[in-house]
């Protein structure tokens, strides 16, 4: 078990791309189980924050084991809440409660595919003298090859670059944020927006297990992945 780490699962009550995404059963297990069922493989109960506004969400991670202890404040729950004053809360909770910890695990339900794996790739990548190991996927659009920008006139061009580069192979490569784990300083988090921060490493994950749950689109493609996955393990 790795006890040097706090773990924050935010999960607010409210989501309006899918409804009560949260508790909702995909591929006949509830979403944020998926989440909780991972950390409890690899962090002690005690460590293991469940962020939430909802006492659905609390019982349903209770029933599966989970003591839940901690509840989010309303206000901190609205669509217009910083992610990370909910984390700066949490942690205040910890330090309060006497809950020791030298790095911050942040795990999104809305990437129920992620594995034990990754989670552990990211903190062996994590030292103290950066901000954020984060996952990432390769980008879908490549600044350099085939993402454009309108100029004054509306006319298209290259975001990056002279647009000479024909192949995408020869582009510098470009990430995007997979979302599915972070792992950071909390002296950067108490200190910096997430988004200002300048020391963050990349964790490459397959675009497979980088799906992040924000429409009905994606969880059904989530839901044929899971399928998926466990056929093959059935036959493995």
């Amino acid at each position: 078990m790795i006890t040097d780490t706090l773990v924050i699962i935010p999960a607010r009550g409210g989501s309006k791309g899918i409804p009560g995404k949260n508790i909702r059963p995909l591929a006949g297990k509830p979403l944020i189980l998926y989440t909780v069922d991972l950390a409890r493989q690899l962090f002690p109960d005690t460590h293991i924050i469940l962020s939430t506004d909802s006492e659905q969400i609390a019982i349903t991670a209770r029933t599966a084991g989970l003591p839940v202890n901690y509840m989010r404040p309303p206000e901190l729950a609205t669509d217009n809440a910083p992610t990370r004053d909910a984390l700066l809360h949490a942690m205040d909770w910890a330090d309060t409660h006497g809950i020791p910890y030298k790095k911050i695990c942040l795990l999104q339900p809305t990437s129920p595919l992620r594995t034990a794996d990754d989670i552990l790739r990211c903190i062996d990548r994590y030292t103290p003298d950066i901000d954020m190991v984060t996952t990432v996927r390769p980008a879908a659009t490549n600044p350099y090859y085939n993402c454009y920008e309108t100029d004054n006139d509306g006319f298209l061009h290259i975001s990056k670059g002279n647009g000479c580069i024909v192949r995408r192979q020869e582009a510098p490569p470009a990430w995007e944020f997979s979302g599915s784990v972070y792992i950071i300083n909390p002296h950067s988090l108490r200190t910096t927006e997430i988004g200002r921060m300048t020391r963050r490493l990349p964790v490459e994950v397959p675009a497979e297990r980088s799906i992040d749950l924000d429409t009905p689109l994606d969880w059904a493609v989530a839901e044929t992945l899971i399928a998926s996955r466990s056929a093959h393990h059935h036959t493995t």
